[in-house]
C-alpha cells in the first residue's frame, strides 16, 4: 500500500464518502436492501469484491451501510479499515444469529452486550490473559431504550462468535448455552476487538434466524429482506447518538 491510507485494497472510497456511523450487515444484498428501502439519496461508495457500501440520509442524519462478508477475518478487515483509515467512529453490526436459549424465539432481536468466541483472533495482541470483547455502552443504552420504546421483542446479553458454521462437535452449542449464551453468530467478537484497539465504538444487533433449541429456521430471502425491526432499531440508534453529540 502507498503512503496514502485510502483507497485501500478493499474499500475504494475517500473518508468524506463515508458517514461517521456505519451499519454493517454480513450480506452485500442486505446492504443494498437497506440503502434502497431506508435511506434517502443513497449513493454507492464501494463495490470492491461485491462488498456494497452506500451513504445516504435517514430522517436528517447521514449514515452509511456496508457489508462485512462472513466471519471474523472478513469483518476484521473492513472494520479495521473503516476505523483506522476512513475516520468512522461507530459500527453497528446488523446480522443474523442462531438462538441458544429456549426463550429466544425466531425473529427476536439479540443485542450483544458481550461476545464470547472460539476464535484465536485476540492472540495478535500478545495479551497475557483472556480479553473479553464488549460493546460500547452508549450504543447499547440507546439500543435498549429504543427497543423498549418501540415494543420490539429483544434480549440483551452474550453472543458467541464462532469460527465454524459446520462444527464437528455436536455438543458444542450445549456447552456454551449452559453459560447463558443467547445466540451464535460469526462476527461480533472480531468487531468488538477492532473497536477496542482503535478506541472506537461498536455494537452487534442480531435478528434470530434459526433456533438451535427447536430446529426452526428462516430461509435466505427472509434473512435478507424481512429483518426490518433490527434495521430500524440500528438506524434509530444512529439518529439518537448523532443528536446527543
Amino acid at each position: 500500500m502507498s503512503d496514502k491510507l485510502y483507497p485501500t485494497p478493499h474499500i475504494n472510497a475517500a473518508p468524506e464518502d463515508i458517514a461517521k456511523t456505519v451499519l454493517m450487515p454480513g450480506d452485500p444484498l442486505r446492504s443494498e436492501f437497506v440503502a434502497k428501502n431506508f435511506l434517502e439519496n443513497a449513493k454507492l461508495f464501494n463495490n470492491v469484491r461485491g462488498i456494497q457500501g452506500y451513504t445516504g440520509m435517514y430522517e436528517g442524519v447521514r449514515v452509511s451501510v456496508m457489508a462485512s462478508g462472513m466471519g471474523m477475518p472478513s469483518i476484521g478487515i473492513y472494520s479495521y479499515e473503516l476505523y483506522n483509515f476512513f475516520g468512522v467512529d461507530n459500527i453497528i453490526r446488523i446480522g443474523s444469529a442462531g438462538a441458544m436459549q429456549p426463550d429466544v424465539k425466531i425473529r427476536d432481536i439479540i443485542i450483544g452486550m458481550g461476545a464470547c468466541t472460539d476464535s484465536a483472533y485476540a492472540t495478535q495482541y500478545g495479551l497475557s490473559g483472556t480479553f473479553a470483547p464488549i460493546c460500547d455502552y452508549e450504543l447499547l443504552r440507546a439500543a435498549t431504550d429504543i427497543a423498549k420504546e418501540k415494543g420490539y421483542r429483544y434480549h440483551v446479553g452474550n453472543l458467541l462468535s464462532s469460527d465454524v458454521f459446520y462444527g464437528d462437535d455436536p455438543e458444542k452449542s450445549k456447552k456454551w448455552a449452559k453459560m447463558g449464551i443467547l445466540g451464535v453468530e460469526m462476527e461480533a467478537a472480531g468487531l468488538y476487538m477492532n473497536a477496542a484497539r482503535a478506541g472506537k465504538s461498536a455494537l452487534a444487533i442480531c435478528t434470530v434466524s434459526d433456533s438451535l433449541v427447536t430446529g426452526e429456521a428462516t430461509d435466505s430471502e427472509a434473512r435478507q429482506k424481512s429483518f426490518t425491526d433490527m434495521i430500524e432499531l440500528a438506524l434509530n440508534v444512529t439518529k439518537k447518538v448523532s443528536a446527543e453529540k
